[in-house]
């Protein structure tokens, strides 16, 4: 008596899954990249100009400006309340190179 084959067998089931598992991944890939693009897009449309356009910075010939002023202004903030006394500390740490 002959046996029927009844399916594709375990090798030929894994590779179907592999297959399918494959085509599921590339297609979630080109998806995720299409509606990344789309957001990206759609950001870029809703804010054009949202971030503030960088201050002119000094001419190659001139100094910045003097450290010691530029602390003097950023107190100044400090005691209207604009800056919290944390914001001074670190920007004054950063501009001294401490």
């Amino acid at each position: 008596m002959r046996r029927g084959r009844r399916g594709p067998g375990l090798v030929g089931t894994m590779a179907r899954t592999a297959v399918v598992a494959g085509t599921a991944t590339a297609v979630s890939g080109k998806v995720a990249r299409n509606q990344q693009a789309k957001y990206e897009a759609q950001h870029a449309a809703a804010a054009p100009q949202a971030t503030p356009a960088p201050a002119a910075a000094a001419p190659a010939g001139e100094q910045a400006e003097d450290p010691i002023l530029v602390i003097q202004k950023l107190a100044a903030l400090r005691d209207q309340g604009i800056l919290t006394e944390e914001e001074f500390t670190a920007k004054k740490a950063q501009i001294l190179g401490i």
